[in-house]
């Protein structure tokens, strides 16, 4: 008697925080990994490993709203972490401003998880959230699809009163108790596993996110930290607040590493242990797609500790160098072709799509999708990158990346080539901002990752088409610039031909400002306001402000209680009227140097 229909297929993704592409057994190249991750490299074997697969931003936050909603972190205006505040310079001398980015995805996004709840799935989110102002803000998951939410940090809560303290035991009380393999217990992967037995009867969507491996760098588990002071040859720590010794030689992070990979191996192992109740006679993973990847690239130090090193890949997270934006990335599932391996070029944006595809659910109509479906893809043995299409149905061959702080950074892949565009030089004139690299070559071997020799100079012609293609991308999703910063003691081009704010006033719901050209023009004006000054989660939003001759404009929104114009030269020089403080005294709080609504 032959089976009856498969039912609709379950979708766990797995998205590690922090995870660099050389910090998993199996993506061992060149120098080997000290790190164990026998569990990972078993899901690898599975199904198709990908060698190009990107996170969709160098941080952590736009890459989760791209993630969930499909959509480029430029189009959401959600470019980096936090954010939600007026644009400022960060210190008093930095000579470029970051744009005004949202400190949240938008409820009008419509998720992964609301687009498969309304097709009937039940959905399930565990560990961190982090597309709001900060964890604990509106809007959570539940806001946005998710049925089932846990967001317990388990073993990453700090050790106390420092982590060469406070190890898990075999005490029946210890909330971290070791388990018969000597790992500690993880509120994240019990909440996995309690979602997965909950949820079995229906077809279901977990999006299991980790809290590992992101900093404080530290480990309950007391005897992986010596095993790997054995293995890489470095002494016991004695002070807990530093640990400078080069490379992958951080013993903590490697146990963090392989704690990560031993709840990952949970996860997997339930879901190929128990019976799948909606197929009898077949376990659950049988009809189980799984995505396993990270937010973004390794974080390869902080103020006092090495923490990993991403060679041969340039640079780390909040970078949008290779090392800040290549991840591992396996697939495996139903009709996935088990071990696997390609080169195909892929980006976390894809996976709203290829979901959509693995269970039947219809694009939601007003959610336009960056990405592309790598369902057919995943099928075919060996893989086609042909199969991946673009939004014009060809082959898709270039992808782009507009991470507008910090580094100043847009940059973006086609083929074998990648362009980087620094934007403090460029909105200066100066001929120096682009960098160029040629990461493979036509057949696809590998060239210069290491992204070690700048071709911009030798190759302008295929510089200067790249660049183009970057403007229109830039612009066909809207990105927002940054600014250069008018009162910064660096010798700026044009600086003295700033604008100079004269008069402000309100009557009614609308508000102005009066100001003087001092030679440069002003060609774009903003009002940012903020519905709750003084409040410690202070949220600023942005609308566009009309020019009138030597006037600005603007309704000011019934809610608001403090408001800023910005104005914007021809230069692209940035004035706030008033002067708002620098974002690294601002403490997130920005009220007391704005227009009060309710002032005289």
């Amino acid at each position: 008697m032959a089976d009856p229909p498969t039912p609709r297929p379950n979708v766990v993704l797995i998205l590690v925080d922090d995870l660099g592409w050389q910090d998993v057994g199996c993506y061992d190249i060149d120098d080997p990994c000290p790190y164990e991750t026998p569990n990972i490299d078993r899901l690898a074997d599975r199904g198709v490993q990908f060698w190009q697969a990107y996170s969709p931003a160098p941080t952590c936050a736009p890459s989760r709203a791209a993630i969930l909603s499909g959509r480029h972190p430029a189009r959401l205006q959600k470019t980096h972490v936090v954010g939600g505040a007026p644009p400022s310079p960060h210190t008093k001398n930095s000579p470029l401003i970051s744009p005004w980015y949202s400190g949240r995805m938008r409820l009008s996004e419509i998720t992964i998880a609301e687009a498969l709840q309304s097709a009937g799935y039940v959905t399930g989110h565990v560990g961190k959230w982090h597309v709001a102002i900060n964890h604990n803000s509106f809007p959570q998951p539940e806001d946005q699809g998710f049925e089932y939410t846990r967001s317990d940090r388990g073993v990453t809560r700090p050790q106390r009163p420092n982590r060469l303290t406070d190890f898990a035991t075999d005490d029946p009380d210890d909330p971290y108790r070791l388990d018969k393999n000597g790992f500690p217990y993880h509120q994240n992967s019990v909440d996995a596993i309690e979602f997965i037995d909950q949820a079995k009867d229906r077809p279901f969507f977990l999006y299991q996110a980790n809290w590992l491996v992101h900093a404080p760098i530290h480990t309950r588990a007391q005897h992986l930290l010596e095993k790997y002071c054995r293995k890489m040859k470095v002494p016991y720590p004695t002070d807990p607040t530093v640990w400078d010794v080069q490379g992958q030689n951080n013993p903590y992070y490697a146990a963090m590493v392989e704690m990560l990979d031993y709840y990952v191996g949970k996860t997997v192992n339930h879901l190929s242990a128990i019976d799948d109740p909606r197929r009898p006679g077949h376990k659950l993973i049988e009809n189980t797609y799984i995505i396993f990847t990270s937010d973004n690239g390794g974080m390869e130090r902080h103020p006092g500790e090495v923490i990993t090193d991403n060679y041969p890949l340039d640079k780390g997270k909040i970078n949008a160098k290779e090392g800040g934006v290549r991840v591992p990335l396996i697939i495996c599932g139903p009709g996935i072709a088990a071990g696997t391996q390609t080169q195909a070029m892929v980006n976390g944006l894809d996976f709203y799509p290829t979901i959509l595809s693995w269970t039947g659910v219809d694009r939601p109509e007003s959610q336009h999708l960056d990405g592309s479906d790598l369902s057919r893809f995943l099928t075919l043995n060996p893989p086609d990158p042909d199969a991946i299409k673009g939004a014009d149905g060809q082959p898709r061959d270039r992808m782009f990346w507009h991470f507008p702080h910090s580094s100043m950074q847009s940059t973006m892949r086609v083929g074998g080539y990648k362009l980087i565009r620094n934007w403090e030089p460029y909105l200066q004139g100066q001929s120096d901002c682009l960098e160029l690299y040629r990461l493979y070559d036509d057949q696809g071997h590998r060239v210069d990752i290491e992204e070690s020799e700048n071709l911009a100079i030798r190759l302008p012609e295929i510089a200067e088409d790249l660049h183009q293609q970057l403007d229109q991308l830039l612009e066909q999703h809207d990105a927002d610039a940054p600014m250069l910063n008018a009162k910064s003691a660096r010798k700026l081009p044009n600086r003295q031909q700033v604008p100079t704010p004269l008069r402000h006033g309100r009557k009614d719901q609308q508000v102005w400002a009066t100001f003087r050209e001092n030679g440069a023009k002003v060609v774009h004006a903003d009002l940012i306001y903020t519905d709750n000054g003084g409040h410690r989660d202070e949220e600023w939003y942005r609308i566009a402000a009309n020019i009138v001759g030597n006037r600005v404009v603007a309704a000011l929104p019934a809610s608001a209680t403090h408001y800023v114009f910005n104005l914007i030269d021809e230069n692209h020089f940035l004035v706030s009227y008033p002067d708002v403080k620098y974002a690294s005294d601002a403490s997130g709080n920005f009220s007391d140097t704005a227009f009060a609504r309710d002032a005289p």
